[in-house]
């Protein structure tokens, strides 16, 4: 193609070469020469398909074959014709075969059409009558699935009817209650028929099935009694089946209510003989020991016996709460307040007999005050999960601790009662008396269990009130009548020895606040005695008091101070002289009665106190002395400090 191109190339030059040289514009091969190097072979698609056609077979570019190319075109699709035309020959041959299939099929399918118009004529009837048979046959299937529905819906399969009707000693199986629910669901279901026209059929089913539902219901009933009866081990296991058969028992009160008087019975007799077992014999293998062994610990052996009732208690409601977990009658909370009441009563009797022998016993005011407060704590617990106060046991409980509450105070008011037959005089150095000491060893031992004890905090807080009245008020007595001979400075030390001593004992307790300020309102009221019994010592032992006593007693209408006996200046400033050996060491003039005291806080207050009634009692010297008004001659002398001097040292 590149040789034919180049070739083409150099003839098309000379000819343009010839051309140019002698034109020549009508030559035809000229114009042709013309059109081809006008043409674009880029654009031109068919010369390019052409070109490329071409190359398939004109392979070599040489005169003899540019020569023949026209020749070898013509050959070629006259070849590609003839090989077009033998295909199309075989092709049409296929044609004619198949046509020749489909006249023979024509002519079969109109000889069956025939046939079939024959056949059809001669069995019209046929036709005609098993088309009714099918339209009877439709309906009549029609009438059995109704009829198959109907059975389905309002009457038991036979497997239902022999689980309701079995064996009146059978188990009872999860089949039972399915068969059961679905006696009540048609129950409830046939209702539907009395308003239709079915109202026979309705009234006949309604009637069975009440009639098997009775029956089923009072095999459950025996089935489930048998079952409770046979609970009457110490831990008992609430099988499934049995919760099921009091959801089902449920819809009919009065055996529900029998089946649960049967558990509450088999209940209490296990609970009963279990409590005598923990009394008597222990544990298993002897663990824990038997609660019997501990009663010389009153306190351990009735808190022994109160904890594992509380323990049966709470797994009785335990076993009632696994029965009836899925009862939701209106009052099944108030049925397992009856049941846990009925199964603790059977302990009530020896429980309270045992109590009963501790507290008549009279083991002491803090043992019973102790059993006091552990029965009001397990009366507490109890109620909380019986959740009713009428239970035999809390009455029983409740009881126990008004009676070993009565004993305490009963104790209390005996040893109140004997401190006043026989009281004790106060001893040598004024302190508390034994019986005194004794008393608030006995208050301290009670406050300590009281603030140890796990009562509620507002019933504590009430028995506090009543406890420290029935010790304090009959000490505080005990005191005045013990004191009542004494002196007023010794009668004031013993007595704010003796406060002292209480408050120091209340002070670590709570609920105390009250008495507190009683007794702190009393020690003031001696404190006030001391104090100026300390200060008339001092006045006195200093040179002061008869001065003293005369300033405060003198008036205008008695003339001059210095007139009256024993006040002229010489005796003034002998007094004065006293007073100031007094001022140079004044902790020295000290009542024998203050190193009594058990308290330095208290002898240091009273010390302070009566130091400023001396300083002011020698203020008012002071100031009536330099008054003119009582004509004393040269008082800078005769009074040479000044009561800031004087307070000065005496601070």
């Amino acid at each position: 193609m590149a040789d034919t191109k180049v070739e083409i190339s150099s003839d098309s030059q000379s000819v343009m070469q010839n051309s140019n040289a002698q034109p020549q514009p009508n030559n035809p091969l000229s114009r042709k020469l013309n059109k081809i190097l006008e043409t674009r072979l880029d654009n031109d698609k068919e010369m390019l398909e052409a070109l490329k056609a071409l190359s398939v077979f004109f392979t070599e570019n040489s005169l003899r074959t540019r020569r023949n190319l026209r020749g070898d075109i013509e050959r070629r699709s006259l070849a590609i014709n003839e090989e077009f035309a033998q295909i199309f020959k075989e092709v049409k041959e296929e044609l004619e075969s198949v046509e020749e299939d489909v006249q023979a099929m024509s002519t079969c399918c109109e000889e069956m059409t025939s046939r079939l118009k024959a056949v059809k004529a001669q069995t019209q009837d046929l036709i005609v009558k098993t088309n009714k048979l099918q339209g009877e046959n439709q309906r009549l299937e029609v009438r059995a699935q109704v009829a198959q529905a109907f059975l389905a819906k309002f009457q038991l399969s036979n497997e239902e009817m022999a689980t309701l009707r079995g064996a009146r000693d059978s188990p009872i199986t999860e089949d039972f209650f399915k068969a059961l629910s679905r006696v009540k669901h048609i129950h409830e279901d046939v209702k539907i028929l009395l308003r239709t026209n079915q109202q026979t059929a309705g009234l006949e089913i309604m009637e069975q099935m009440a009639v098997l539902q009775e029956t089923s219901y009072e095999q459950l009933y025996r089935w489930a009694q048998n079952e409770c009866r046979g609970l009457t081990q110490e831990t008992c296991d609430i099988s499934p089946v049995l919760t099921q058969a009091m959801e089902a028992l449920q819809d009919r009160p009065v055996l529900y209510k029998y089946t649960l008087d049967e558990f509450g019975t088999a209940r209490r007799c296990a609970v009963v003989r279990g409590f005598i077992d923990a009394l008597t014999r222990g544990g298993p293998g002897g663990t824990p020991r038997p609660i019997e062994m501990h009663s010389h610990d009153p306190i351990r052996y009735v808190g022994d016996m109160l904890a594992w009732l509380h323990q049966a208690t709470a797994s009785e409601k335990e076993h009632l709460e696994a029965l009836l977990k899925k009862v939701n009658l209106p009052g099944v909370e108030e049925n397992m307040q009856e049941v846990v009441s009925h199964i603790t009563e059977g302990v009530c009797r020896p429980l309270k007999v045992r109590i009963e022998q501790v507290v008549v016993a009279e083991p002491g005011a803090v043992l019973l005050y102790k059993l006091s407060n552990l029965l009001k704590f397990y009366h507490h617990t109890i109620s909380s999960i019986i959740g009713t106060s009428v239970a035999s046991l809390l009455i029983t409980i409740e009881e126990m601790h008004l009676l070993s509450k009565k004993m305490f105070f009963t104790s209390l008011s005996l040893h109140a009662s004997r401190l006043m037959d026989k009281v004790e005089l106060p001893p040598a150095d004024l302190g508390p008396t034994a019986s005194l000491t004794q008393t608030l060893s006995l208050l301290r031992e009670v406050l300590a269990s009281h603030d140890s004890s796990v009562v509620p905090l507002d019933a504590r807080q009430a028995d506090f009130a009543q406890v420290l009245s029935c010790i304090l008020d009959p000490l505080l007595q005990l005191c005045t009548v013990s004191a009542s001979n004494l002196g007023t400075a010794d009668m004031a030390t013993y007595m704010v020895n003796s406060l002292y001593i209480m408050k120091t004992t209340l002070a670590l307790f709570e609920f105390t606040d009250k008495r507190l300020e009683m007794l702190e309102f009393q020690i003031e009221a001696h404190l006030d005695t001391l104090i100026n019994e300390q200060a008339s010592y001092v006045l006195t032992r200093a040179g002061l008091s008869y001065i003293y006593s005369c300033v405060q007693q003198h008036s205008a209408e008695q003339g001059p101070l210095s007139l009256l006996p024993s006040m002229d200046n010489s005796s003034v400033k002998a007094a004065m002289v006293q007073f100031d050996r007094y001022l140079s060491s004044p902790d020295t003039l000290v009542m024998p009665q203050l190193n009594f005291l058990l308290s330095a806080a208290i002898k240091e207050q009273i010390f302070r106190q009566s130091t400023e009634l001396v300083f002011r009692a020698y203020g008012e010297v002071y100031s009536a002395l330099n008054s003119p008004a009582n004509a004393y001659k040269d008082p800078e002398n005769l009074v040479p400090r000044s009561p800031q001097q004087v307070q000065t040292l005496l601070s």
